[in-house]
């Protein structure tokens, strides 16, 4: 989808939903990475994340099209367009809109972390570290003994 075929899209949206003419400029941002869309006040355009498009399809765009407007639309006319203003949710309500977006990257899960296990050659310590550590530099808490690479865990 090209950035033409997006503002063509928006004003459609603007007018079947909202009722009301969308007379600036929606583009795509390739630099959005963790959200759908924004709104932006001073300029009053809209930039949508392509990865929305790519990876969730024209169901989630809609939704983050309809989701824009509501902030576009409401700030226009003098209304709180804010997440937290109770206008900006009725009309959330009203437009079949999401309050959030789908997850666009994936979080990291956390059994993935890699663990590094050090051992005090001189008392038998074992440390558990989750950045890996200069063993020429540092020395058992314990008895100052020398530390020892063992291995590493997932």
């Amino acid at each position: 989808m090209t950035n033409q075929e997006l503002q063509k899209l928006v004003e459609i949206i603007s007018l079947e939903i909202f009722h009301k003419a969308f007379l600036h400029e929606a583009t795509f941002n390739n630099r959005l990475r963790t959200t759908g869309g924004r709104y932006l006040l001073k300029t009053s355009a809209i930039e949508i994340n392509p990865a929305v498009f790519s990876l969730h399809g024209m169901e989630e765009l809609d939704g983050v099209i309809r989701h824009e407007l509501c902030h576009y639309h409401l700030h226009r006319e003098g209304k709180g367009y804010k997440h937290r203003d109770a206008d900006f949710r009725n009309l959330l309500k009203v437009s079949k809109a999401p309050r959030f977006c789908s997850m666009l990257i994936e979080r990291k899960d956390k059994s993935e972390k890699k663990i590094h296990l050090y051992k005090c050659t001189f008392c038998g310590l074992d440390y558990k570290r989750k950045i890996k550590m200069n063993v020429e530099k540092y020395v058992c808490g314990k008895c100052s003994g020398r530390l020892q690479y063992v291995s590493e865990k997932s």
